[in-house]
């Protein structure tokens, strides 16, 4: 018998998800001022008259996240199997997994994987239709990192690696590539001419530098209380590497380096600094990270660290679109 729905729920993680959400919604504020179509005056020929209506594509937004999420809990469900598989999972400090606990067989957890990565496959096909046909390699490409990250025969997230593949897909990839599907047909025919519409890569790369900190911050939660299970079970994460003390001042400079990222957007955004109101729901986990608390004591640092996530990136969304 299939396990019920409410376990899919919680094995697809849900406090993970804000790292698929956040670039997303952030990328889209930053491709809305390469956004929309074409508008020229009446009476001005000349191209530095022309501009754009900013207008942003839904469907486009809409096809992105489920692209994201897709990606997320498929992710979410293979770590799940083959930590089961390894027996990383079986003295575990935090919330149940399917196949540790119990709950699932490992063939039902592939099946949910497979499935989840084939609805962001589908989606990133049309999204690639209607924009462009190279989100196609890009998105194998961050299926393959999804995979691998505690799949195959040498997961990179056993040797310490998973913050910065996370930093790059769901910091850089995700936010960059939210934005460029919002971004205007390069060219515009008026008059028999042909006129380039530019796209602002630095704001969308470097939008996705906090986000993706963000993101990694949340692994390093997740990581920073399995420290103990980790070790014992052979599995060489970051915080693993770095020990208790130095993986909790890690993830400490990791918040301060989201608060300098947001900064340094003041120059071209300078409402971007509304993110920074978000900066009192930090205070709980750099709390947890700088004490001597172990194990089952940190499981709030996860929750906490996921909606100090959704606030940056709420926040950050709307001070990009003022």
């Amino acid at each position: 018998m299939s396990p019920p729905l409410k376990v899919w729920i919680a094995g697809s993680r849900p406090r993970t998800l804000p790292a698929a959400v956040v670039p997303v919604a952030v990328g889209t504020a930053a491709g809305y001022w390469s956004s929309g179509r074409l508008v020229v005056p009446n009476g001005c020929l000349s191209p530095s008259c022309f501009a754009l209506d900013h207008e942003i594509s839904w469907p486009n937004a809409l096809l992105a996240l489920v692209v994201a999420l897709g990606i997320q809990i498929g992710t979410n469900y293979v770590n799940d199997y083959a930590d089961g598989q390894r027996g990383t999972d079986e003295h575990r400090a935090g919330p149940v997994r399917l196949v540790a606990g119990g709950l699932a067989t490992v063939r039902e957890v592939q099946i949910a994987a497979a499935a989840s990565f084939a609805v962001a496959g589908i989606a990133g096909l049309v999204l690639a239709a209607r924009v462009t046909w190279w989100f196609v390699p890009l998105g194998a490409l961050c299926f393959v990192a999804g995979w691998a990250y505690t799949g195959g025969p040498r997961p990179y997230g056993y040797y310490g690696f998973g913050e910065l593949f996370v930093f790059l897909f769901f910091g850089l990839v995700a936010t960059a590539g939210s934005a460029y599907v919002q971004h205007a047909p390069f060219y515009w025919q008026y008059l028999g001419r042909a006129y380039v519409v530019s796209f602002d890569w630095g704001l969308a790369l470097w939008a996705g530098v906090p986000v993706g900190l963000l993101a990694a911050a949340l692994l390093q939660a997740n990581n920073l209380r399995d420290i103990e299970t980790d070790t014992v079970a052979g599995k060489r994460t970051l915080a693993v590497r770095l020990g208790r003390r130095r993986a909790g001042l890690l993830y400490s400079f990791t918040l301060m380096g989201v608060a300098l990222a947001i900064g340094l957007l003041y120059p071209s955004h300078p409402w971007a600094l509304l993110a920074l109101l978000a900066t009192p729901l930090a205070i709980l986990p750099v709390r947890l990270a700088l004490s001597d608390r172990n194990g089952r004591s940190l499981l709030p640092m996860l929750g906490s660290t996921a909606r100090l996530q959704i606030a940056v990136g709420a926040l950050l969304t709307i001070g990009l679109l003022v």
